[in-house]
Protein backbone atom coordinates (compact mmCIF):
# COMPACT_ATOMS: atom_id res chain seq x y z
CA UNK A 1 0.00 0.00 0.00
CA UNK A 2 0.45 4.67 2.69
CA UNK A 3 1.35 8.96 5.53
CA UNK A 4 1.52 5.56 3.53
CA UNK A 5 1.87 5.76 -0.05
CA UNK A 6 0.98 2.30 -1.92
CA UNK A 7 3.49 1.89 -4.39
CA UNK A 8 3.28 2.58 -7.98
CA UNK A 9 3.38 -0.13 -11.15
CA UNK A 10 6.27 0.21 -12.81
CA UNK A 11 4.01 -0.66 -16.22
CA UNK A 12 0.76 0.47 -15.52
CA UNK A 13 0.81 3.34 -17.56
CA UNK A 14 0.80 0.94 -20.56
CA UNK A 15 -1.94 -1.14 -19.45
CA UNK A 16 -3.68 2.52 -18.63
CA UNK A 17 -3.33 3.58 -22.59
CA UNK A 18 -5.38 0.62 -23.87
CA UNK A 19 -8.46 1.74 -21.79
CA UNK A 20 -11.44 3.96 -22.65
CA UNK A 21 -10.41 6.31 -19.68
CA UNK A 22 -9.36 9.51 -20.66
CA UNK A 23 -7.34 10.55 -18.00
CA UNK A 24 -6.43 14.67 -17.46
CA UNK A 25 -4.82 16.74 -14.57
CA UNK A 26 -5.66 13.85 -12.35
CA UNK A 27 -8.83 13.28 -13.30
CA UNK A 28 -10.12 10.39 -15.40
CA UNK A 29 -13.78 10.26 -17.03
CA UNK A 30 -15.66 7.52 -18.44
CA UNK A 31 -18.40 8.21 -20.51
CA UNK A 32 -21.29 7.41 -20.20
CA UNK A 33 -24.25 5.61 -22.40
CA UNK A 34 -26.36 8.04 -24.32
CA UNK A 35 -29.51 7.23 -21.99
CA UNK A 36 -29.40 7.44 -18.30
CA UNK A 37 -30.97 4.78 -16.16
CA UNK A 38 -33.62 6.40 -13.99
CA UNK A 39 -33.16 7.15 -10.68
CA UNK A 40 -30.05 6.86 -9.32
CA UNK A 41 -27.42 7.96 -10.23
CA UNK A 42 -28.99 11.18 -12.25
CA UNK A 43 -25.62 12.57 -12.48
CA UNK A 44 -21.85 11.33 -13.06
CA UNK A 45 -20.33 10.01 -9.39
CA UNK A 46 -16.89 10.99 -8.07
CA UNK A 47 -14.78 8.60 -7.17
CA UNK A 48 -12.22 10.20 -4.46
CA UNK A 49 -8.45 8.29 -4.88
CA UNK A 50 -6.34 9.83 -2.15
CA UNK A 51 -3.29 9.07 -4.10
CA UNK A 52 -1.72 10.27 -7.01
CA UNK A 53 -2.12 8.70 -10.19
CA UNK A 54 -0.52 5.21 -10.84
CA UNK A 55 -0.87 3.57 -7.02
CA UNK A 56 -2.67 0.50 -6.39
CA UNK A 57 -5.49 2.10 -5.50
CA UNK A 58 -5.42 4.21 -8.52
CA UNK A 59 -5.30 1.34 -11.14
CA UNK A 60 -7.84 -0.80 -9.77
CA UNK A 61 -10.77 2.16 -9.39
CA UNK A 62 -10.02 2.68 -12.95
CA UNK A 63 -10.54 -0.62 -13.66
CA UNK A 64 -13.53 -1.06 -11.96
CA UNK A 65 -14.97 2.86 -13.17
CA UNK A 66 -14.79 1.56 -16.34
CA UNK A 67 -16.96 -1.43 -15.59
CA UNK A 68 -19.87 0.42 -13.91
CA UNK A 69 -20.74 3.02 -16.85
CA UNK A 70 -22.97 0.37 -17.75
CA UNK A 71 -24.86 -0.95 -15.14
CA UNK A 72 -25.10 2.43 -13.51
CA UNK A 73 -26.07 4.13 -17.07
CA UNK A 74 -23.40 7.08 -15.68
CA UNK A 75 -20.21 8.34 -16.28
CA UNK A 76 -17.98 7.52 -13.19
CA UNK A 77 -15.07 9.99 -12.19
CA UNK A 78 -11.68 9.24 -10.38
CA UNK A 79 -10.38 12.16 -8.74
CA UNK A 80 -7.15 12.11 -7.47
CA UNK A 81 -6.41 14.08 -4.11
CA UNK A 82 -3.21 13.18 -2.73
CA UNK A 83 -1.22 14.33 0.43
CA UNK A 84 -1.14 14.17 4.03
CA UNK A 85 -0.33 10.80 3.84
CA UNK A 86 -4.03 9.90 2.34
CA UNK A 87 -5.84 11.93 5.04
CA UNK A 88 -6.96 14.96 2.81
CA UNK A 89 -8.49 12.30 0.38
CA UNK A 90 -10.12 10.36 2.90
CA UNK A 91 -11.22 12.93 5.26
CA UNK A 92 -12.97 14.88 2.35
CA UNK A 93 -15.22 12.01 1.83
CA UNK A 94 -16.05 11.55 5.40
CA UNK A 95 -17.23 15.47 5.05
CA UNK A 96 -19.20 15.04 1.60
CA UNK A 97 -22.60 14.56 1.22
CA UNK A 98 -24.07 11.13 1.47
CA UNK A 99 -25.68 10.73 -1.25
CA UNK A 100 -24.08 8.19 -3.61
CA UNK A 101 -22.24 10.81 -5.53
CA UNK A 102 -19.12 11.17 -3.89
CA UNK A 103 -17.57 7.48 -2.93
CA UNK A 104 -13.68 7.09 -1.99
CA UNK A 105 -11.50 3.99 -3.46
CA UNK A 106 -8.30 3.50 -1.14
CA UNK A 107 -6.19 0.90 0.03
CA UNK A 108 -4.46 0.19 3.49
CA UNK A 109 -4.26 3.55 4.81
CA UNK A 110 -7.69 3.46 5.90
CA UNK A 111 -7.04 1.15 8.29
CA UNK A 112 -3.47 1.69 9.41
CA UNK A 113 -3.50 6.03 9.88
CA UNK A 114 -5.68 5.28 12.91
CA UNK A 115 -2.75 4.27 14.99
CA UNK A 116 0.11 6.13 12.30
CA UNK A 117 -1.30 9.85 13.74
CA UNK A 118 -2.28 11.36 16.09
CA UNK A 119 -5.37 13.43 14.52
CA UNK A 120 -7.40 12.31 11.46
CA UNK A 121 -10.12 13.37 9.61
CA UNK A 122 -12.25 10.20 9.78
CA UNK A 123 -12.97 7.30 11.86
CA UNK A 124 -12.35 3.88 9.56
CA UNK A 125 -15.75 2.76 10.74
CA UNK A 126 -18.19 5.02 11.69
CA UNK A 127 -17.50 7.68 8.84
CA UNK A 128 -18.04 5.24 5.68
CA UNK A 129 -20.58 2.89 4.64
CA UNK A 130 -18.59 0.21 2.90
CA UNK A 131 -19.56 -0.82 -0.52
CA UNK A 132 -16.75 -3.26 -2.15
CA UNK A 133 -14.07 -5.25 -1.40
CA UNK A 134 -12.42 -4.83 -4.35
CA UNK A 135 -8.97 -6.54 -4.50
CA UNK A 136 -6.20 -7.22 -2.93
CA UNK A 137 -1.99 -7.66 -3.68
CA UNK A 138 0.37 -9.46 -1.75
CA UNK A 139 3.63 -7.73 -0.85
CA UNK A 140 7.08 -8.94 -2.12
CA UNK A 141 10.18 -9.03 -0.30
CA UNK A 142 13.59 -9.01 -2.37
CA UNK A 143 16.75 -8.32 -3.09
CA UNK A 144 19.55 -8.06 -5.51
CA UNK A 145 20.35 -11.63 -7.31
CA UNK A 146 23.45 -13.35 -5.18
CA UNK A 147 22.91 -11.74 -2.33
CA UNK A 148 20.84 -14.21 -1.18
CA UNK A 149 18.73 -17.33 -2.13
CA UNK A 150 16.08 -17.56 0.20
CA UNK A 151 14.36 -15.74 3.31
CA UNK A 152 16.10 -18.10 5.75
CA UNK A 153 19.44 -16.74 4.47
CA UNK A 154 18.83 -13.37 4.58
CA UNK A 155 17.38 -14.06 7.94
CA UNK A 156 20.74 -15.36 8.82
CA UNK A 157 22.66 -12.56 7.72
CA UNK A 158 20.70 -10.33 9.52
CA UNK A 159 21.21 -11.91 12.86
CA UNK A 160 25.28 -12.19 12.03
CA UNK A 161 25.24 -8.04 11.14
CA UNK A 162 22.72 -6.66 13.65
CA UNK A 163 21.52 -2.94 12.58
CA UNK A 164 24.01 -2.87 9.55
CA UNK A 165 21.30 -3.88 7.06
CA UNK A 166 19.10 -1.34 5.23
CA UNK A 167 15.54 -2.06 3.79
CA UNK A 168 13.13 0.55 1.58
CA UNK A 169 9.89 0.80 1.43
CA UNK A 170 7.09 3.20 -0.19
CA UNK A 171 6.99 5.20 2.88
CA UNK A 172 6.37 5.21 6.55
CA UNK A 173 3.45 3.32 7.91
CA UNK A 174 2.92 1.71 4.24
CA UNK A 175 1.67 -2.01 4.47
CA UNK A 176 4.95 -2.77 2.96
CA UNK A 177 6.91 -1.40 6.37
CA UNK A 178 4.69 -2.99 8.37
CA UNK A 179 4.94 -6.56 7.06
CA UNK A 180 8.95 -5.90 7.40
CA UNK A 181 8.46 -4.49 11.10
CA UNK A 182 6.35 -7.77 11.96
CA UNK A 183 9.24 -9.83 10.05
CA UNK A 184 11.77 -8.30 12.55
CA UNK A 185 9.24 -8.77 15.80
CA UNK A 186 8.76 -12.39 14.41
CA UNK A 187 12.13 -13.42 13.03
CA UNK A 188 14.41 -11.65 15.82
CA UNK A 189 16.35 -9.52 13.81
CA UNK A 190 17.57 -5.64 13.23
CA UNK A 191 17.66 -4.34 10.43
CA UNK A 192 16.98 -0.17 9.30
CA UNK A 193 14.07 1.28 8.06
CA UNK A 194 14.60 3.79 4.93
CA UNK A 195 11.39 5.16 3.57
CA UNK A 196 10.93 6.73 0.30
CA UNK A 197 8.00 8.27 -1.48
CA UNK A 198 6.86 5.68 -3.51
CA UNK A 199 7.64 2.07 -4.75
CA UNK A 200 9.51 2.61 -7.91
CA UNK A 201 12.37 4.79 -6.01
CA UNK A 202 12.59 2.22 -2.98
CA UNK A 203 13.04 -0.06 -5.78
CA UNK A 204 15.67 2.09 -7.02
CA UNK A 205 17.63 2.18 -3.74
CA UNK A 206 17.67 -1.61 -3.67
CA UNK A 207 19.37 -1.83 -7.25
CA UNK A 208 21.70 1.27 -6.49
CA UNK A 209 22.87 -0.65 -2.84
CA UNK A 210 21.46 1.42 -0.55
CA UNK A 211 19.48 -0.99 1.07
CA UNK A 212 19.88 -4.62 0.85
CA UNK A 213 15.91 -5.45 1.26
CA UNK A 214 13.22 -3.85 -0.58
CA UNK A 215 9.18 -4.69 -0.01
CA UNK A 216 6.34 -3.38 -1.43
CA UNK A 217 3.26 -4.28 -3.23
CA UNK A 218 4.28 -7.31 -6.18
CA UNK A 219 3.08 -4.13 -8.33
CA UNK A 220 5.60 -2.43 -8.60
CA UNK A 221 8.23 -5.30 -8.18
CA UNK A 222 6.56 -8.46 -10.44
CA UNK A 223 8.39 -7.73 -13.97
CA UNK A 224 11.58 -7.09 -12.42
CA UNK A 225 11.82 -10.20 -10.54
CA UNK A 226 10.36 -12.29 -13.27
CA UNK A 227 13.08 -10.59 -15.44
CA UNK A 228 15.54 -11.97 -12.95
CA UNK A 229 16.79 -8.14 -11.97
CA UNK A 230 15.94 -8.72 -8.52
CA UNK A 231 15.02 -11.67 -6.28
CA UNK A 232 12.11 -12.03 -4.91
CA UNK A 233 12.68 -14.01 -1.59
CA UNK A 234 8.39 -14.30 -0.17
CA UNK A 235 5.38 -13.03 -0.99
CA UNK A 236 3.03 -12.17 2.09
CA UNK A 237 -0.29 -13.33 0.58
CA UNK A 238 -1.95 -16.57 1.61
CA UNK A 239 -1.13 -18.73 -1.56
CA UNK A 240 1.35 -18.27 -4.08
CA UNK A 241 1.16 -14.73 -6.21
CA UNK A 242 0.19 -16.16 -9.20
CA UNK A 243 2.91 -15.31 -11.93
CA UNK A 244 5.72 -15.64 -9.33
CA UNK A 245 4.95 -19.66 -8.57
CA UNK A 246 8.42 -20.42 -7.68
CA UNK A 247 8.21 -17.43 -4.71
CA UNK A 248 7.32 -19.07 -1.69
CA UNK A 249 5.17 -17.21 1.28
CA UNK A 250 6.00 -15.98 4.04
CA UNK A 251 3.85 -18.81 5.86
CA UNK A 252 5.94 -21.52 4.23
CA UNK A 253 9.18 -19.73 4.69
CA UNK A 254 8.33 -20.72 8.53
CA UNK A 255 5.86 -18.08 9.71
CA UNK A 256 2.44 -19.27 10.72
CA UNK A 257 -0.23 -17.08 9.63
CA UNK A 258 1.83 -13.95 8.38
CA UNK A 259 -0.33 -12.50 6.17
CA UNK A 260 -0.35 -8.91 5.10
CA UNK A 261 -2.12 -8.00 1.66
CA UNK A 262 -2.97 -4.17 0.69
CA UNK A 263 -6.23 -4.28 -0.24
CA UNK A 264 -8.60 -2.09 -2.26
CA UNK A 265 -11.84 -0.87 -1.06
CA UNK A 266 -14.68 1.10 -2.28
CA UNK A 267 -16.43 3.21 0.60
CA UNK A 268 -19.33 5.99 0.69
CA UNK A 269 -19.41 8.36 3.30
CA UNK A 270 -21.56 6.90 6.16
CA UNK A 271 -25.25 7.74 6.26
CA UNK A 272 -25.57 7.09 2.64
CA UNK A 273 -29.35 5.61 2.32
CA UNK A 274 -28.58 1.73 2.31
CA UNK A 275 -30.66 1.54 -1.16
CA UNK A 276 -27.44 3.12 -2.96
CA UNK A 277 -25.62 0.92 -1.38
CA UNK A 278 -26.53 -1.91 -2.34
CA UNK A 279 -27.11 -0.78 -5.54
CA UNK A 280 -23.23 0.24 -6.15
CA UNK A 281 -22.33 -2.92 -3.97
CA UNK A 282 -24.68 -5.46 -6.49
CA UNK A 283 -22.57 -3.33 -9.65
CA UNK A 284 -19.17 -3.92 -8.15
CA UNK A 285 -19.75 -7.31 -7.43
CA UNK A 286 -21.19 -8.21 -10.69
CA UNK A 287 -18.55 -6.03 -12.84
CA UNK A 288 -15.54 -7.77 -10.63
CA UNK A 289 -16.65 -11.32 -11.53
CA UNK A 290 -16.38 -10.60 -15.40
CA UNK A 291 -13.68 -12.30 -16.80
CA UNK A 292 -12.25 -8.77 -18.41
CA UNK A 293 -12.03 -7.10 -15.07
CA UNK A 294 -10.35 -9.89 -13.54
CA UNK A 295 -7.92 -10.24 -15.93
CA UNK A 296 -6.84 -6.84 -16.15
CA UNK A 297 -7.30 -6.76 -12.56
CA UNK A 298 -4.25 -9.64 -12.59
CA UNK A 299 -1.93 -7.82 -15.14
CA UNK A 300 -2.23 -4.70 -12.86
CA UNK A 301 -0.48 -7.19 -10.13
CA UNK A 302 -4.25 -8.07 -8.05
CA UNK A 303 -6.40 -10.53 -7.20
CA UNK A 304 -10.12 -10.02 -7.39
CA UNK A 305 -11.96 -9.82 -4.20
CA UNK A 306 -15.61 -8.81 -4.71
CA UNK A 307 -16.90 -9.01 -1.72
CA UNK A 308 -19.60 -7.00 -0.49
CA UNK A 309 -20.49 -4.69 2.20
CA UNK A 310 -20.21 -6.90 5.30
CA UNK A 311 -17.11 -8.42 3.86
CA UNK A 312 -14.92 -4.90 3.50
CA UNK A 313 -16.81 -4.24 7.25
CA UNK A 314 -14.97 -7.10 8.61
CA UNK A 315 -11.76 -6.46 6.96
CA UNK A 316 -11.54 -3.29 8.00
CA UNK A 317 -12.51 -3.80 11.53
CA UNK A 318 -10.07 -6.91 11.17
CA UNK A 319 -6.81 -4.90 9.80
CA UNK A 320 -7.19 -1.56 11.90
CA UNK A 321 -7.14 -3.88 15.02
CA UNK A 322 -3.88 -5.76 13.28
CA UNK A 323 -2.10 -3.35 12.15
CA UNK A 324 -2.57 -1.52 15.61
CA UNK A 325 -0.84 -4.26 17.14
CA UNK A 326 2.29 -3.69 14.87
CA UNK A 327 2.49 -0.40 15.17
CA UNK A 328 2.29 -0.59 18.68
CA UNK A 329 4.75 -3.80 19.37
CA UNK A 330 7.22 -2.25 16.83
CA UNK A 331 7.74 1.43 18.81
CA UNK A 332 6.67 3.18 15.85
CA UNK A 333 5.18 6.41 17.44
CA UNK A 334 2.25 7.99 16.42
CA UNK A 335 2.87 11.49 14.24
Amino acid sequence: MTGPKPAAGIHRRGFIAGTATIAVAGTCTIAAPSLAQSGYPSRPIRVIVPFAAGGPSDIIARILAEALYQPLGQSVVIENRPGGGANIGIGLVARAEPDGYTLLATTSAIVINPSLYKTIPFDPIKSFAPISDMAISSQMLSVMPGYVSSLAEFIAKAKAEPGKLNYSSPGLGTQAQLTVELLKLRAGIDITHVPFSGGPPAVQALMSGTVQLVTNAVPTSEALARQGTIRALAVSGEKRWPSLPDVPTLVESGYPGFVTDTFAGLFAPAGTPKDIVDKLANAAKAALATPEVAAKARQAGFQVIGGGPEVLAARVAREVAFNRDIITRAGIEPR
